[in-house]
Order: C-alpha cells, then structure tokens, then sequence
C-alpha cells in the first residue's frame, strides 16, 4: 500500500541544552523514539552552524523515521556532496527518493552504485522496486530476473545470503501478483516467509493474493492474524479506540507502524466487507485502524474513507477523491470511482470536465470496457439515444463473451475438467458483473421515459444471463408494478426477495415491502397484505425494545405507500387518514422519507380541490391542519430534502426543514379554503 508523506516540516522549538551534553541528548531522544523532537533540535543546530556529517546523518535518519522521505532525501543529498566517497549516503539518499514516490529521481541516484560490488545488490532491488512503482513491469522484472540469476557483468549479485534470496523471492511474488498470476505469487510470499519467520507485510501480500483471487475467507484469516499480533505486541498504537468513540492522540506516521501493516491489513478488510455488502463493518475497519491526524492519512486510507462514507458524507467524499487525484502517486483506482460517483450523482459535466483534464490518466488507469461505459454515461445527459446506442454495442459484446464462457463451462463439466471450469465460471462472474450495470444504464433510459413495456421486452431479453441476479429480479419487479396491470407478475418476483429476509424483514427494502403489500391489495389478497404488515409491525416492536431510540420507518412506509395509491384513485377522504395515522408518533416516524410521501399527497389533495375536481369533508380539512402543526412541532431539526453534495448556491439551512414545508403547506390549504378571506 502507498504511503502519504507527514504535511510540512518540524516545528519544534529546540531545547536548552547543557554544554558538552548535545551528542548524548540527541541520541537519548533517538533511542527514546523522540524523533520529531530530535530533528527539530538537529534543524536549529545546522541552521546556525555549518552543515556537518554527523548532525546531517542523524537528520536524515529522524526524517526517515518521521517518514519525511523528501526532507530526508535533502539531508543525504548534501552528505552526499560533502563525501562522495562514502557509498551509503548514496543508497540513502537513493532509498528516500523512492519512498518519497519521486522514483526517477531514485533510480537516477542509484546508477552509481551499480558499480560498486558491495551495493551491487541493493541498488538492483532499489531499481526494480522503482520500476514496478512506476509501472514499467518488464524493466523491473529484468532487473529482479538479473538478480536471481546471481550475476551481472561476472559480478554476484545474490550470494549464499538467505535474505537476499528470499528478498528476490518476494519481488517475484510482487511482479507475479501485477501479472494477475495470485496463486503463484501467494507462493512465492509464504516460501520467503519460511526463511524470514512470520512478517506482517507478507502476510497482508498473502491476503491480497487472496483478495484478488476473490477467495476472501483466507483472506481475512491472515488480516487478522495481522491485527492480533499488532494489537498484543504494540498496545501503544491504540488500536479500535475511533471506533468506541475515546478521545486520543494520533500515533503518527512512525516506521513501526509501517513494520506492523495495520494500517495496509485495516484498508483490506474495509475493502472486502464493501465487497461483501457489509458497509457498516468496512466503516468499523477504517475506523478501528490506529489514530492517525486527517493531514497524516496514507492516500488508500483516504480513498476508502471517502467511498465508504459517501452515503453519508457525500461533499466531504467529493473532496478527498478530488485531492487524491491531484496527488502523486494517488491509488489508481481513485480516477474510475471519481468519475463512476460523478455519474451516480448524475454531475456528467463534472466527469466530462475529469475526463479532458485527465487524458493521460484515461488509456493508464482506465481498461477499454469502464472508458466506453462512463463514455456513455456521460452521453446521456445530452443525447440519451446517442448513449443508448453506444450502451447496445457495449451490451452485445458482453453477451458474446457471456455465450462463450457458457460453453467453455458446459465442455468443462462434461470433460469433468475442475481447474478449467473453476477458471471459467470466475470469468464468467466476472462478466456477468460488467454486463449487469451496463444493462441497468439503458434501461434506465427507458425508464427516466417511463417506457415500461419497452423496459419489459429489454428485461426479457436478458433472463438468459441474469435470472438469478438479485438486482435484475428487483428492477423486472418494479417495472412490472408500474404498468398498474401486471401485479400478479410483480408479486411473483418481490414475494421471492421477501421470503428469502422473512426472518429479518427489515433487512428489506421499505419501498419492496410497500409495493408488495400495494400489489396483494390491487389483486384483491388482502389477508396477504395484513399478515405482512402484522409481520413488519411485530419486528419493529422488538427493535424497538432492544433499540428505544431508534428511528423505523418500514411499516411507515408501507402505510404511506398504500395511503398514496388511495389517493392517487381519488378517495382522499381514507388516502390522507392512512398517511396520517402512519406517522403517529412523530417524534419517531416523521423523517425526510416520510415526510417526501406525505408531502406529495397534500399537494395533489390541494391541487384536486383548487381545480374543483374533488370535495372534501370539514373533518378531513381540520384533521390536515392539525397534522400539519405537529409536523411544524416536530420537525424543526428534520431536512426536508437531501442538500446536492457539489451545489454552488447551497439551500437555506432554515428553508430546507420539515417545519418550512408544512407551514407552507398549512398556509396553502388556509388559502384554498378561504379561510383568510
């Protein structure tokens, strides 16, 4: 994992210092692990004499120790100019360049070294590590091939060293791993760590192998064997206190907490439970990981909080992707997500603007298929037909794929081959992954058209592939429902997603359950549509138990729904009770998804009686008046709608609240009545 350098140098103020007791209290600060103190002494000391070796050396070293790469990399390039003789201040030099991510400037201060048999070795390893960190894998490995091979120019280059072997052992393991060979690479990584005896940073390589290999079970199996030993061996890195809500100091970036691969094993683990759908798990990882100031986080540790926050936290989200990409290096996957979350935001001027800014970053970090995606995506906003067009193409070269890999499965099943068909149904899945989300974009065009027969054919057309898919069955149940004549057939595509969390119904979508019930209504199974909502009931009166001040809007929701469908028939005088008596109390059922229904009912009630289109009795009137000052009482604190993350003129903080609504909408129904007349 990459590391982001600590922002700005030291400011501390040195000491008083007793004559002849400098050298002593230098190193009595280094061994205490006191660097930053111990460089801003050594910074003012250098400041009023002459540049020295030995104050520049320990400089140097505090810097690296701080992970200041570049200040380091300044000291050793001035010992460097004072004693060319001495070759280590080169390697150091050399060593800071790389880990301050300034990889040509590292490989350029190595050269020398390569003629020095001692550092022969070391300079190769420098050089490929640069390489591979620039993403030139041929060059780096030729180089670690070169080393392997224990000779260059008839010079050895790796001797009987044990260490030295295992080192090009994991160098290969890297090189393997980029190549997308995992299970190879896995190997290489556990045969070094038989040499070395256990080490966290090959561990949390073990763990990627697996990651990427989808195998996520053994993965966290290494993880956390990872935080076990960081946790028991180094309590003093505060480990899981963010997350039990303790107020303490950040550790910093230190060298230990680099050797541990904490923070490395903390992002992986947020990473696979994002995977598994587990948000609130992958939010806990980042959080349990050691306390580290905002300005101190490594870029991945950025890049993840800002992904598996954004539901929440979308600016602040927006924010630290777009500083990312602004750094270098910056995790390559910050590029796609940035333009995927400015898509899903539906802000396509933005990614368009991301894209032409970005050109060089397209054909690097972009594979063909995500490119013509976001192409398309982008489209859209201005020429939705153009989009689709180019979203077919898209679609009918993943169907072929999806059609060869079907075969190569079945030859495989029936050769009784198990290696290639195991490699073929990954592919498979895999595909499958990219088909979906392309599917889902044109048909999302249709229904921003509300074309749902068109959506319908769309649908049937692609049961081939995705009948199975949770996603695709959810949105073929929606369609369904919309035309108003099809229940029957939704219910028999949301009743499978129900049944499959009856025991945890509300795992389920509110919106499901609602059009569920809606749909048992509409085909006259009303007995149906009570046991599901006494089930509902049921499950919120025990959260409630366990969880008192918790907010449960399902059965709210489903009221609301049915309230809605109601009045949108004309029978207003039942549609509003219904929503009214679903969000009694209000102190625990008024919230902005709520109040989103309520709201549209009273405006089309107002509506139908300003055109005279319906009357409604005196007691229905003062029963909406009365709602409505309770929903002034008790949504003061309430947002009336979600605020845009990326808006230029941001809503008036006063304006956007529940209260604001419904004074708006009491006024309203003052003045169709003729109240204030």
């Amino acid at each position: 994992a990459r590391r982001l350098r600590p922002k700005g140098g030291m400011a501390s103020t040195a000491a008083v210092i007793a004559d002849g007791e400098f050298t002593a209290t230098i190193y009595g600060l280094i061994r205490a692990g006191r660097f930053a103190e111990a460089a801003g002494i050594l910074s003012s000391e250098l400041q009023r004499s002459s540049p020295s070796r030995p104050g520049l050396s320990l400089l140097g070293y505090c810097y690296f120790q701080l992970q200041d790469f570049v200040a380091a990399a300044e000291c050793y390039e001035q010992l460097v100019a004072l004693h060319p003789e001495l070759h280590d201040y080169r390697l150091y030099h050399a060593q800071a360049l790389y880990k301050a991510g300034l990889y040509v400037d590292a490989l350029r201060a190595a050269v020398p070294l390569l003629d020095v048999p001692d550092f022969q070795s070391r300079a190769l390893r420098l050089q490929a590590a640069a390489h591979y960190a620039q993403g030139d894998l041929s060059s780096a490995k030729a180089l670690v091939e070169l080393q392997q091979s224990g000779s260059t120019a008839g010079n050895a280059v790796v001797g009987e060293d044990p260490v030295e072997a295992s080192d090009a052992e994991v160098n290969m393991g890297c090189l393997l791993y980029r190549e997308g060979q995992h299970e190879e690479a896995c190997r290489k990584f556990a045969s070094a760590m038989q040499v070395l005896g256990y080490c966290p940073e090959l561990s949390y390589n073990m763990a990627l192998c697996y990651y990427a290999a989808k195998q996520y079970s053994p993965a966290l199996k290494h993880l956390a064997e990872i935080i076990d030993r960081g946790m028991q061996q180094h309590p003093e890195l505060s480990v899981g206190t963010n997350t039990e809500g303790l107020d303490v100091r950040s550790v910093g970036n230190t060298l230990l907490l680099h050797r541990t691969a904490l923070v490395e094993a903390f992002n992986l683990k947020a990473a696979i439970e994002y995977q598994l759908g587990n948000v609130q798990a992958a939010q806990e990882a980042l959080t349990d990981m050691p306390p580290r100031a905002e300005e101190e986080l490594d870029p991945v540790t950025l890049h993840n909080q800002a992904l598996m926050n954004m539901d929440r936290r979308p600016t602040e989200g927006f924010e630290k992707l777009q500083f990312l990409l602004q750094q270098n290096p910056c995790p390559p996957e910050t590029f796609g997500n940035l333009l995927l979350l400015y898509c899903k935001y539906q802000y396509y001027d933005l990614a368009a603007d991301v894209l032409a800014e970005n050109a060089h970053l397209t054909y690097k970090l972009l594979t063909p298929y995500l490119y013509n995606f976001l192409d398309a995506m982008i489209t859209c906003q201005t020429a939705p037909e153009e989009a689709f067009h180019k979203l077919d193409e898209l679609v009918g070269a993943l169907t072929e794929q999806l059609r060869k890999l079907t075969k190569e499965v079945e030859e495989a099943r029936k050769n009784r081959d198990d290696e290639t068909l195991r490699k073929a149904l990954g592919e498979y899945d895999m595909t499958l992954e990219k088909y979906v989300p392309v599917f889902m974009a044109q048909a999302k065009i249709y229904w921003d058209m509300e074309n749902y027969p068109m959506l319908e054919k769309m649908f049937h057309k692609s049961v081939e592939f995705c009948k199975d898919h949770e996603l695709w069955k959810l949105n073929v149940a929606h369609v369904m429902f919309m035309q108003e004549n099809k229940y029957k057939e939704a219910i028999s595509f949301y009743e499978p997603i129900v049944k499959k969390h009856y025991d945890n119904i509300l795992q389920v979508s509110a919106i499901v359950l609602a059009n569920l019930c809606v749909s048992y209504i509409m085909t006259s199974q009303n007995e149906e549509a009570e046991e599901l909502m006494r089930k509902i009931e049921k499950e919120e009166e025990q959260l409630s138990y366990h969880e008192p001040d918790k907010k449960i809007y399902h059965l709210c929701i489903v009221n609301l729904v049915i309230g809605t469908l109601y009045c949108a028939k004309g029978n207003f005088d039942f549609g509003i009770s219904r929503v009214i008596k679903s969000l009694e109390p209000y102190n625990k059922k008024l919230g902005m998804d709520t109040w989103y229904y309520a709201k549209r009912c009273f405006l089309s009630l107002l509506e139908n009686m300003c055109k005279h289109v319906i009357m409604v009795r005196d007691t229905v009137i003062q029963e909406c008046l009365q709602f409505l000052e309770h929903c002034e009482m008790y949504g003061r604190n309430i947002p009336a709608v979600i605020a845009q993350p990326l808006e230029e003129e941001k809503m008036h903080s006063g304006k956007n609240t529940v209260t604001y609504e419904a004074r708006q909408l009491r006024a309203l129904m003052y003045e169709v009545i003729g109240w204030n007349k």
